[in-house]
């Protein structure tokens, strides 16, 4: 770049948002360190989160991100524009020339503009390579109709290539959808003809402890995170290939979730007394202060290492998860009479179906293609699911087990085949059941699917869902109490003694989206959580300020009740609501957002298992090469 269009990037304003360091060939993110290889384009797309080539900034301020957002907008309404001006003159807009032409747009909108150029083509017909030495030199304008024929086929091989690559080493295929992937591809190409691949030696070597030293930092900002916004520990257990009781412990904050380690727990899985050393140690190494809550299943053996806990660590909560939990109520749900008899028809229809290669091609056909069976985040989940799903296809089923072709095969003659007809056809309770069983357990699986997503911490949110949950139950039994009752005793009998927590009620009462709606329970339950909450978290001078200042936001006073409050309550996340009008009460503020900041769920330990013990490795791996290395 000459130095005159160097001076001229400078004038864009996202430099101010840039870190630069000395010999770095990339520039970094000033608010979370992210190295952003490319332009200042691409730095833009990371702090306006669109998705596009590089992963979000997770700190970036709204101002920011709504100034690099507006930026990207009004450059594709410029580029647009371009376009439609190079179409009217006879050329269309390509990567080669769009740069060349931009500079002239001006002249050529005044009718100064010349419409010649023979393109810069070799003789081939094909287009001249992008290289490195392209920003030192000027291109010709030139027509894209007549390589575009050549750049798909030359694009074919290039991505013949890559998929060769993934198909040699059994890479899944939604490898590509890595965040990463992106990224290395662009710097690929934007460094041109002539790129060496690093060897082996240079991946085990320096750029290794590059990313460690870049995994440094991205960890220090997670530190950050869990001591502004506090930090749930979660633990679970799983069982690997080789048959050993694993434990993992992450910890999870707004800035995401941090894999801390896995032990072997083989021959203390079920002592509480160890359980309560492991989880003690783990909070001793993240520190007490930043620890809000410990997340666990409700196991018999972390229910009592969790309660040592709070004995022990006077300021933070232990909770049982919350998928867990749910889980164990849908598995209660479906031990009751007709939703066990239900359950145990359709897997006799699923499993004839799926069992046979000649009726499962039968089955799609009717159904298009879909399927019975829906996977879902826990086992009893899925059960229901895949009720759902069978009802939905009823009509294909039935039109199936009616059709010529399935009367004409042996199948039909088969007692398997004579019994599941039976069912899908002549038994009048079959479907009408199916349809109860899903009005009183698929409003449950909502919210399970809600506490299981990292989309949002659901702290906030988890004591409305179960009652919403419970109303939407009893509005599709038809308020009938008789219908609804038996579902209702099932789920109480799960949150009340062990999923519901006074964390889960100060979450609905800090929730401003909640707290000011017509719909909000100030029962004393939830007073009487907020209380024990501001009591164990909060030393007494803290409590007495966050007790007077509850006043405010109880009222709505002061900046609580500005008009853009409160447009923005149900707009913003209530962590972001806090963070932006709390200002004015400070430990109130701190101590809401600590706990709206708070996932429910240890959901995060249990998925991609398969992949924790790869990860193990990989870390031992990374030690040993640095070890190697440093020697």
């Amino acid at each position: 770049m000459s130095s005159s269009d160097s001076k001229n990037s400078r004038k864009d304003f996202v430099w101010k948002y840039v870190i630069e360091v000395s010999g770095e060939q990339y520039l970094r993110c000033k608010f979370c360190n992210q190295r952003c290889p490319g332009e200042v384009n691409r730095l833009k797309h990371h702090l306006a989160g669109t998705h596009h080539g590089m992963k979000p900034c997770s700190k970036v301020s709204e101002d920011a991100r709504l100034e690099c957002k507006e930026a990207l907008a009004n450059f594709k309404d410029q580029k647009t524009k371009r376009n439609e001006l190079l179409q009217e003159i006879g050329m269309g807009p390509t990567s080669m020339h769009e740069s060349a032409l931009s500079k002239t747009i001006g002249t050529l909108g005044s009718g100064s503009g010349s419409g010649s150029g023979s393109g810069s083509v070799s003789g081939s017909g094909e287009p001249i390579p992008r290289g490195p030495m392209d920003k030192f030199t000027t291109s010709q304008p030139r027509q894209s109709t007549l390589n575009s024929k050549w750049k798909q086929e030359e694009r074919k091989e290039v991505c013949r290539k890559i998929g060769r690559f993934i198909y040699s080493k059994g890479l899944p295929f939604n490898t590509v959808n890595d965040p990463y992937w992106f990224p290395m591809i662009d710097a690929v190409a934007n460094f041109g003809p002539g790129f060496k691949p690093p060897s082996m030696h240079e991946l085990r070597t320096w750029i290794l402890k590059e990313e460690v030293n870049d995994l440094s930092i991205i960890m220090e900002d997670h530190k950050k995170a869990w001591k502004q916004y506090g930090c749930s520990i979660m633990s679970d257990g799983w069982t690997d290939g080789k048959s050993r009781c694993l434990i993992n412990f992450l910890v999870n904050s707004p800035a995401g979730t941090w894999f801390m380690k896995s032990i072997d727990a083989s021959d203390t899985i079920k002592n509480g007394e160890l359980m309560f050393k492991y989880l003690d140690e783990v909070v001793e190494e993240i520190g007490e202060e930043n620890v809000v809550q410990v997340i666990t299943d409700n196991a018999s053996n972390y229910v009592n290492a969790g309660m040592r806990l709070m004995e022990k660590r006077s300021r933070l909560w232990w909770t049982p998860c919350a998928a867990h939990c749910i889980d164990l109520m849908l598995e209660d749900i479906g031990k009751l009479n007709v939703h066990a008899t239900t359950l145990s028809r359709a897997r006799q229809v699923v499993k004839f179906i799926y069992g046979h290669t000649w009726v499962l091609s039968l089955m799609r056909t009717f159904t298009k293609n879909h399927e019975l069976i829906r996977p879902a985040i826990t086992r009893f989940a899925t059960a229901f699911l895949t009720l759902q799903s069978i009802y939905k296809q009823k009509q294909a089923l039935i039109a199936m087990f009616s059709s010529e072709k399935w009367c004409s095969s042996t199948w039909a003659k088969k007692v398997e085949g004579v019994k599941t007809r039976s069912t899908v056809l002549f038994d009048p309770n079959f479907w009408p059941h199916v349809a109860f069983c899903i009005k009183t357990t698929v409003p449950l699986v909502s919210v399970l699917r809600e506490v299981d997503s990292e989309e949002r911490p659901t702290m906030g949110y988890i004591y409305e869902l179960m009652d919403s949950a419970k109303e939407k139950i009893a509005f599709n039994c038809g308020g009938m109490e008789r219908k609804y009752g038996p579902i209702w005793r099932k789920i109480d009998a799960r949150w009340t003694p062990q999923l519901h927590r006074p964390l889960h009620a100060v979450g609905y009462y800090l929730n401003p989206q909640l707290r000011y709606g017509d719909k909000f329970s100030n029962v004393d339950e939830v007073r009487k959580g907020l209380f024990e909450c501001m009591d164990r978290m909060l030393d007494y001078q803290e409590r007495l300020k966050a007790d007077i200042q509850l006043d405010s936001y109880d009222q709505a006073m002061g900046e609580f009740g500005s008009r853009i409050a409160i447009d923005s309550r149900t707009l913003r996340s209530p962590t972001s609501w806090w963070m932006r009008f709390g200002g004015s009460t400070p430990e109130l503020q701190k101590f809401a957002i600590r706990v709206l900041s708070l996932t429910c769920s240890a959901s995060g330990c249990e998925r991609n298992w398969s992949t924790f013990e790869s990860v193990i490795l990989l870390f031992l791996q990374i030690f040993i090469h640095i070890f190697l290395f440093q020697c």
